[in-house]
């Protein structure tokens, strides 16, 4: 049957990030399709509750605590995923962000922060897991990249470039991995996750320009966009490498309303 294609029964996916928004979604869908999921975040107690939430639909979970910006942490994640489930065959690179900043405003080390906390760590998380993949015999990473890899607007500058970089080193990196080790990325539009949700509610109006610029009429969700995912990370989608999948509701165009002060 077609849809069994994306099953991902017997697999082990690692989710960074998987507390909350996107990766929680991601981590959940996994779950329903059979995956064992290795939740890493930040916060335990957030992590503890996903991992309830898991045990409850009856799938395998192993949360970690990890902060992808030290290197060390992310060794000890595929070092545990490895030792205690055996196998890596699946990984999210979904631990990322950066605030707005002008760019007079950003700091050289407030740049190569943002590198290094949305390239670098996805790089050194990626480079750890492939060879655990070539020796399980199915590997598939996705990304998490933005839609400012692609579109402008002011003060993001260092976010932006940070997720065209990535989405450059996802193409770069399905290119020297194929055939056995797929790579792919998902270019995010505005999603509500708790990254946007503080913005929506601070400031009257603005849910309601986002939506009126988004050709879709509405934000995205954090299901919206691990569907995706799951499609990249599943059997389903055994002929595409490469690739970055734009999940963005339609926008051609940024649909962030607020002007933010340059300097200029």
């Amino acid at each position: 049957m077609l849809l069994d294609r994306f099953r991902l029964d017997n697999k082990v996916a690692i989710v960074t990030g998987a507390s909350a928004g996107i990766g929680r979604g991601c981590a959940l869908a996994f779950a329903e399709m059979g995956a064992a999921v290795v939740c890493a975040a930040r916060r335990p107690d957030k992590l503890d509750e996903l991992a309830a939430q898991i045990r409850a639909m009856g799938a395998r979970v192993l949360p970690v605590p990890c902060d992808v910006n030290v290197p060390a942490q992310i060794e000890q994640l595929v070092a545990q995923t490895v030792q205690e489930l055996g196998r890596v065959d699946i990984l999210v690179n979904n631990a990322g962000g950066t605030p707005p900043t002008a760019a007079l405003d950003l700091s050289l080390k407030d740049f190569e922060t943002a590198f290094h906390f949305n390239v670098g760590s996805a790089f050194l998380l990626t480079r750890l897991v492939v060879p655990h993949m070539l020796q399980g015999g199915y590997g598939a990473i996705v990304n998490i990249s933005s839609a400012l890899s692609h579109m402008v607007e002011s003060a993001f500058v260092a976010y932006g470039t940070a997720k065209a970089a990535l989405s450059h080193m996802t193409r770069l990196l399905a290119y020297e991995f194929a055939p056995r080790v797929r790579v792919n990325a998902l270019a995010v539009g505005a999603t509500e996750t708790d990254a946007l949700s503080p913005f929506l509610e601070a400031a009257e109006g603005l849910r309601q320009q986002m939506v009126a610029l988004t050709p879709m009429g509405r934000l995205g969700t954090p299901e919206d966009i691990a569907l995706a995912a799951l499609y990249l990370a599943s059997p389903a989608s055994a002929w595409v490498t490469g690739k970055i999948f734009e999940v963005d509701g339609g926008t051609v165009a940024s649909n962030w309303p607020i002007k933010m002060p340059t300097g200029i």
